[in-house]
């Protein structure tokens, strides 16, 4: 266990270090977005690239992986969904708490984390959940929240409005165009080669303390005070229901001859025992989704899963090797 905590401790500390950071004024509030857009269309794509320019394309776009976490995305999505209405949860709040439920901080906490737990390999695998969760768990998502105001009539096109949405995201394509140069035996010239890295080498901090300030953020913009009844289930679906799901449907994939390896469920199964993605908490606000619910999720899993992430993690490590 002590081996498993001095890997995920300085993860979970540099998060709380952006949280306190933000939360003190050290980092101002209107400096969050340009951090966050430096993660998201810089140091992160370049990690991306270097990942998918160094990996063979079979175990970046593997389809047993691709198929098993899509069925428990679909499948989490739906329990959300069903548990959370009522009358004071609407479709539109409904859909963004599955989307919290479902879609773990795997691009900006995932990749680094679990390279750092179980090798390089386990790049592969998370790879294939960013692209799962990307175009297909926030479209469907975002796509049940916009047609429940635009109306049955018109499902059929925010669902495509979800998607271009999903497209204009720049972390596929970064990890589509490594593919690309890879496959035509490309490399970059020396002195962008040595800017990729740079970039990529700072995704992984910035990552982590960008996360602590966008929580910060999400509950200084929160509209509402939200119980925890209606917040904590969702947290607890995402770090217990949704990681068992996984294990367990992977274990009957494997049954039935499906070609996934024990590492790669391994690696599934901890993707999915991430936090919520704290990205969400800024979708529900432009959508004007009940954000102060999707921030307190956010939160929620994000401390707990030092404590589950964790065990899990140990409870693991002997079963990779």
């Amino acid at each position: 266990m002590q081996a498993i905590l001095a890997v995920t401790l300085p993860f979970f500390a540099l998060i709380l270090c952006g949280y306190l950071a933000a939360q003190r004024g050290v980092l101002a509030e209107a400096a969050i977005p340009g951090l966050y857009g430096f993660v998201l269309f810089f140091a992160l794509p370049c990690l991306l690239f270097r990942f998918g320019f160094s990996m063979p394309l079979a175990s970046l776009l593997n389809p047993a992986v691709l198929s098993v976490y899509s069925a428990c995305a679909l499948i989490v999505v739906t329990l959300t969904i069903c548990l959370s209405l009522s009358t004071r949860v609407q479709m539109k709040d409904a859909a963004f708490g599955a989307l919290v439920a479902a879609f773990p901080n795997t691009g900006f906490m995932g990749v680094p984390l679990l390279v750092a737990l179980l090798g390089e390999a386990a790049a592969g695998p998370v790879i294939c959940t960013i692209l799962v969760d990307l175009l297909l768990t926030s479209s469907l998502c975002i796509a049940l929240a916009r047609g429940h105001d635009a109306g049955a009539g018109n499902r059929g096109q925010a669902l495509w409005q979800a998607l271009r949405g999903a497209l204009s995201n720049p972390l596929p394509w970064s990890i589509a165009l490594g593919l690309s140069a890879a496959a035509l035996g490309l490399t970059l010239p020396g002195p962008l080669a040595s800017v990729v890295k740079m970039l990529a080498d700072a995704a992984s901090p910035v990552a982590l303390f960008t996360i602590g300030a966008v929580l910060w953020r999400a509950g200084q913009h929160a509209h509402s005070r939200t119980p925890a009844a209606l917040y904590l289930p969702v947290a607890l679906i995402k770090l217990l229901v949704h990681p068992a799901l996984v294990m367990g449907l992977g274990m009957a994939a494997q049954g039935l001859g499906a070609p996934l390896s024990h590492f790669q469920l391994v690696v599934l199964t901890l993707a999915a025992a991430l936090p919520s993605a704290s990205n969400v908490s800024l979708l529900a606000e432009r959508y004007g989704a009940d954000n102060g619910r999707v921030a307190r999720i956010i939160l929620a899993s994000t401390v707990l899963a030092f404590g589950s992430f964790s065990t899990l993690a140990w409870w693991l490590s002997a079963k990779v090797s």
